[in-house]
This record gives C-alpha cells, structure tokens and sequence, in this order.
C-alpha cells in the first residue's frame, strides 16, 4: 500500500508540475488532458470558471503567463484522491493589463487508471 502511495504522490507532483509548465506556455493541448470536464475553478475575483473558460483564456492569448515560480509544494494523495498547495509568483498579462502577484494554489485531483491525474477543483488566493 505505501508503495502505491508513493508512486501516485510523485506521479501528482509531476502533473502539477506539467499543469504549471502548460500554464506558463499556453500550452491549451496539454491543459486539455489535465484538466477534468468537471472542472470547477474558483479565481482571484471569486468567480467560478470551468473547463472551457480555462481553455478559451489559453487559446485566445487573453492570458499570457511570462513567469510561474514555485516557492513551495505540498502535495497529499488518499486514494483516488489528491491535492497540491502551490506557493509562489505569477507574471504576465491578462485582458492586455499586466500582473505580478504572489499566490498560494490549492488544487483538488482525481485519478483514473486510464487517464492518470486530473484537475477537478481549484482556487487561487493572495499570498
């Protein structure tokens, strides 16, 4: 059992580590797998986005990240289920108005053995 354990712990911190390099490249193909159809994101206005608005900001080119730094993560996994708690800054523009802003991430995952680790909820606050 711990052996499992360890093995989808390390295999989470990698999605979430493939999550920010998709995020920092508007990488819309690779968001796709990791992010669940049921999407629920809460964001910094407190409004609920899904799936597809997440996309539709990356393909649009409405938001462009130029810097994703990773201060810290946490990473939790029982069961089917897991979660991550990003710390550090994020950069780039959104809606053509720049932003810098240091924020703590906490992601909800489920996993599938055929579709490995996927995003289901999300919600991003100042840090």
């Amino acid at each position: 059992m711990g052996t499992d354990v360890g093995r989808l712990t390390e295999e989470l911190r990698s999605a979430e580590r493939r999550l920010q390099a998709a995020q920092l490249t508007a990488d819309a193909r690779t968001l796709d797998l990791l992010l669940d159809d049921r999407l629920v994101f809460t964001g910094p206005d407190g409004r609920l986005y899904g799936k597809q608005d997440d996309l539709e900001v990356q393909r649009s080119g409405r938001q462009r990240l130029s810097r994703v730094d990773e201060e810290e993560l946490t990473v939790l996994v029982t069961g089917a289920t897991g979660v991550t708690w990003f710390l550090g800054t994020l950069a780039g523009t959104l809606d053509g108005q720049e932003f810098d802003a240091r924020v703590r991430y906490t992601r909800t995952w489920v996993h599938a053995s055929e579709s490995g680790w996927r995003l289901i909820a999300a919600h991003v606050g100042p840090a």
